[in-house]
C-alpha cells in the first residue's frame, strides 16, 4: 500500500475513533468505557485501535497534544509570546472539538482529564512567563518560584472553555480568546508588582 494511501487511512481509523469516543461519553461515561466497547461503536479492529493509541486515555491525550502543539506553533509563527492569536488557535481547536471537551469536562467526564488539562496549561503559563522575561516591557512576569500565579491562570482558563461551551459558544474563539488574553494579562501585571511579604503586610 501507497504511503498517502496508508495515511488516509490511519486518519479515517482516528477519526472514527474519536467519534465513537465522544458518543459513548455523551451516553455514559468516560470513566466507564472499555476500549472494546469504543472499537465496537466505530467498527474497527482492536488491532488497528492499539496501532494507535496504548489505551483509551493515550486517545484523549493524543487530541488535546494537538492543542498545545497549535499553540506552541503560534508562539513560534507569531515570535512573541503576547499576541491573543497564540490562543485563539487554542480556541479553535476546542471549538473543533466541542463535543468531546463539552463531554469530558461535564459531569459524565473524567476528573483525570480536568486534571490533565490543567496540569498542561500550568506548564504552559510557565513556559509564556519564562519566554517573556526576555521582554523588557512584558506584562508576562511572575516569580519563577511562584506556583500560585500559574495555577490560577490555568484553572480560570479550564472554567472559561467549560462556560464557553456550556453556554454555546456565545463567542466566537477569537473573542473568547481576547477576553481571556486581557484576564490573564491583568493578573499577571498584578502580581508582577508583588514582593516577598509585600502583599500580606500591606493587607496587615
Amino acid at each position: 500500500m501507497s504511503q498517502p494511501a496508508n495515511n488516509l487511512r490511519v486518519r479515517r481509523t482516528q477519526k472514527l475513533l474519536r467519534e465513537a469516543l465522544i458518543e459513548l461519553i455523551e451516553e455514559r461515561s468516560f470513566d466507564a468505557l472499555t476500549v472494546g466497547e469504543i472499537t465496537g461503536r466505530a467498527m474497527v479492529s482492536r488491532a488497528a485501535f492499539y496501532r494507535n493509541y496504548q489505551d483509551k486515555y493515550d486517545l484523549v491525550e493524543q487530541i488535546f497534544a494537538e492543542a498545545m502543539q497549535a499553540l506552541f506553533t503560534a508562539v513560534s509563527d507569531t515570535g512573541t509570546v503576547h499576541s491573543p492569536e497564540i490562543w485563539v488557535k487554542f480556541f479553535e481547536h476546542i471549538a473543533e472539538y466541542e463535543r468531546l471537551y463539552r463531554a469530558l469536562l461535564g459531569r459524565k467526564g473524567s476528573p483525570w482529564f480536568v486534571l490533565k488539562m490543567r496540569a498542561s496549561l500550568v506548564d504552559l503559563v510557565k513556559e509564556f512567563g519564562r519566554l517573556a522575561q526576555g521582554y523588557p516591557a512584558a506584562p508576562l512576569i511572575y516569580p519563577a518560584a511562584d506556583e500560585f500565579v500559574p495555577n490560577l491562570i490555568a484553572t480560570m482558563l479550564v472554567e472559561a472553555i467549560v462556560w464557553w461551551l456550556e453556554q454555546g459558544q456565545p463567542y466566537p474563539p477569537a473573542e473568547i480568546a481576547r477576553r481571556c488574553v486581557l484576564l490573564g494579562g491583568a493578573i499577571f501585571n498584578e502580581t508582577s508588582t508583588w514582593q516577598d511579604g509585600t502583599v500580606g503586610k500591606a493587607a496587615g
